[in-house]
């Protein structure tokens, strides 16, 4: 359905330029402004359009919108525009030159604001009732499974089947284990078979029916589908198995309560990756003096190279290389393998405890920052190894996986390195909290307290 993501674009760029053309016309034909010499056109229309696609994008109008109504929508739209035409006039209003023109035209911004409310909303509406209209034909549906193996898993398929516009295209049913009762689709595997059913299917929705004494069942199917891109949903009397990590979704009055959904809003989104740019790009020109000290004095110190790179695993379980400066001899770990770090690690160099000590082994990860493998906060990446293991023993250790993996986090700052599988096990729940309760206030909080440690060298 990535063309009709595609066609969003198109009837925006149609909707805001056609927004400005009766702006224009208005404005400069029907005299509302004088003006000595016609102004240009296609100029002003081609910044306005970038400066449109720039708000929409911050506010999240280019995200996946399945499942949202016509309403929602419109609803979106009127917020980014009034918003973005707030802003527009605060800009007119600073602008010194040519202050007797600008001056009327702040006077005629809320014009333009309802041109855009109409030509954008209305353009947005379209295109929905458009879709909606293909997928009640059975046109552009995503493939889904529905977890359960009695009435509750059977009455819920004949729910979805009534509202086609939803997109649901059921392929069949996964159960809990052990025997199913009669069912409308093939069983086609249990929870213990989700992942290779996941890589095999390119399923993007997961609905769950089983009973309440199932609860387990809820925990699996979360644990073992983190890393894929798809929905998870549950039928509302479940709600108290994961009570304050869900949110109600109630389209065509058909209801269902999305687990693990995104917390953060469009423009904290936004707002995160903007600060991890500039934020890593000025830390970086700002410490280019020091990587010169650092790199002379780990290189007296011991052998070896100045930065150290390491695989981890990031968001939806990719592979990266993340890169520090070393802080341990040279194949430190050749003769062990991978293993725990401990307090007064031998493997750590003199230097190596200071840089620690002080986060400035850090520093080149703001470069992976900068790559989007990683943000300023958020959990802890990873090795490949540790993190299957930990996936075994822990539940719901993946879902970390769901988000970026952070230079710091609320778990880096409530506690020390891991030195065993119950520093893990606290880890984690920090790095839950702090998943289910996002916001870019709490990442400016953990970065206040982050630099807080640094300066009192309260780092391990």
């Amino acid at each position: 359905m990535k063309h009709f993501e595609r066609k969003i674009v198109l009837f925006d760029l149609l909707s805001v330029n056609a927004a400005w053309l009766c702006y224009y016309v208005l404005r400069v034909e029907g005299h509302i402004v004088e003006y000595s010499a016609k102004p240009d056109i296609l100029l002003p229309m081609a910044i306005m359009y970038l400066y449109w696609m720039a708000v929409f994008a911050f506010f999240g109008l280019y995200r996946p919108w399945y499942s949202a109504s016509r309403t929602d929508e419109f609803s979106a739209v009127f917020r980014s525009v009034s918003l973005g035409s707030i802003l527009l006039f605060f800009i007119i209003f600073f602008d010194d030159e040519r202050n007797a023109t600008y001056s009327a035209n702040r006077s005629i911004i809320v014009m333009y604001w309802l041109l855009m409310v109409l030509f954008v909303g209305g353009g947005r509406v379209i295109v929905r009732s458009f879709r909606r209209r293909l997928l009640q034909r059975g046109i552009g549906h995503r493939d889904t499974l529905i977890v359960g193996d009695g009435p509750k898993a059977a009455e819920l398929y004949e729910s979805v089947r009534k509202f086609p516009a939803l997109g649901y295209h059921v392929i069949g049913f996964i159960t809990p284990g052990g025997e199913a009762g009669p069912l409308p689709l093939p069983v086609i595997g249990t929870v213990n078979d989700l992942p290779d059913i996941l890589r095999k299917r390119d399923v993007k929705n997961i609905l769950i029916a089983i009973d309440s004494h199932q609860k387990q069942t809820v925990l699996d199917v979360v644990s073992l589908s983190t890393g894929y891109d798809l929905s998870i949903k549950i039928i509302p009397d479940m709600y108290d198995i994961i009570s304050g990590q869900a949110r109600t979704n109630q389209i065509y009055g058909f209801p269902l309560i999305e687990v693990m959904p995104h917390i953060m809003q469009p423009w904290e989104e936004s707002a995160k990756r903007l600060m991890d740019i500039v934020v890593s790009a000025l830390i970086l020109v700002l410490s280019a003096p020091l990587w010169f000290v650092v790199a002379v004095a780990i290189k007296v110190n011991s052998p070896g190279p100045l930065v150290y790179s390491q695989e981890r695993v990031g968001k939806n379980g990719k592979l990266f290389r993340m890169h520090k400066f070393r802080s341990m001899y040279q194949d430190a770990e050749a003769r062990t393998g991978p293993v725990w770090a401990t307090a007064n690690d031998p493997r750590v160099t003199s230097v190596g405890r200071f840089l620690r000590k002080t986060r400035l082994d850090e520093i080149p990860q703001f470069i992976d920052v900068l790559r989007g493998d990683m943000s300023l906060v958020g959990p802890r990446p990873e090795r490949p190894h540790f993190v299957e293991q930990l996936a075994k023993e822990i539940p719901l250790y993946k879902r970390r996986l769901s988000v970026k993996p952070g230079i710091t986090g609320w778990a880096q700052i409530k506690q020390g390195y891991d030195t065993s599988i119950d520093d893990v096990r606290s880890k984690v729940r920090y790095d839950l909290s702090y998943i289910e309760n996002m916001s870019f206030r709490m990442d400016i909080k953990i970065l206040l307290m982050t630099v807080y440690t640094m300066i009192a060298g309260k780092g391990n």
